[in-house]
């Protein structure tokens, strides 16, 4: 059965159908999870009781602040992410918050397995150099600095 056959990306078997599936719904966990964080973040600002400028010095010291995303690491968003966040939810809700799965071009596994095997097949050794390297240059003046490490006398 060929990739464009089995119409999931290259995938012919069953067992690569479920971790394909496995995989998208992993993704799509992490992007609710990065969904969930932004809407924490931005929480205490979506409060309508708040004046335009008290909701512009809170996001002001949310932006100035370094925070834990959920997979760890530090981060720190800019005044300007945030107010898009802001819009973002006003507008639709979390769904907006929640980033757009993007797509993953799936290869099949036989082809990238021949692609390496080519690879170590033509590797190449280390690079050479010219036989006449450290000569004159055309028009006979000879190079300022040795080119090679070899015993040619500068002038």
């Amino acid at each position: 059965m060929t990739a464009l056959a089995t119409g999931l990306g290259g995938i012919a078997s069953g067992e690569g159908v479920s971790a394909v599936l496995g995989e998208d719904e992993k993704r799509r966990a992490r992007a609710q999870a990065v969904g969930l964080f932004r809407y924490q973040l931005i929480c205490p600002a979506l409060d309508q009781g708040l004046s335009t400028k008290a909701r512009g010095r809170l996001v002001r010291q949310i932006a100035s602040g370094e925070h834990t995303d959920p997979f760890g690491t530090p981060v720190r968003y800019s005044r300007d992410t945030l107010d898009r966040w802001i819009r973002r939810y006003r507008a639709g809700g979390f769904v907006e918050l929640v980033p757009s799965p993007g797509r993953v071009p799936r290869t099949d596994t036989a082809v990238l397995e021949m692609a390496a095997a080519l690879k170590r097949e033509n590797r190449p050794g280390p690079p050479r150099r010219w036989a006449g390297s450290c000569a004159p240059r055309p028009g006979g003046r000879p190079r300022n600095r040795p080119c090679c490490g070899c015993s040619t006398a500068w002038s």
